[in-house]
């Protein structure tokens, strides 16, 4: 059984747990990229913390930077689960998107996942 992410009781009243493996691993993803460095009690090295990130500085420097700060932290937590292919990050607005496309190690399938801050 795999908890899923954001965490909530089913209709059973026990946790819920995601569908698949699939769900699990975007679920993870979506931990790493939102969660703030030191947020985590025995894992003070643990996330990016994007939201921070939302109304800094709006360069082609910044979004490099980013990129492979994003790239780094899903290679060091994730690389047992996936291999990552491409991270591409933009803004709209007051908002940062950010595209992951990556591979699932245990099933070969490939997977394009979007998410907005």
């Amino acid at each position: 059984m795999q908890v899923s992410y954001p965490f909530k009781v089913n209709h059973a009243g026990r946790t819920s747990s995601t569908e698949n493996d699939d769900k699990h691993i975007r679920d993870l993803i979506e931990q790493i990229l939102f969660t703030v460095p030191g947020e985590r009690v025995n894992l003070p090295d643990f996330g990016i913390g994007l939201l921070q990130f939302v109304f800094g500085a709006n360069s082609d420097e910044t979004f490099i930077a980013l990129q492979f700060l994003v790239q780094g932290e899903l290679q060091k937590w994730l690389g047992d689960l996936i291999e990552l292919q491409t991270v591409q990050i933009t803004t709209e607005d007051s908002e940062l998107n950010v595209v992951v496309s990556y591979r699932i190690i245990r099933t070969q399938q490939t997977v394009h996942t979007q998410f907005r801050s």
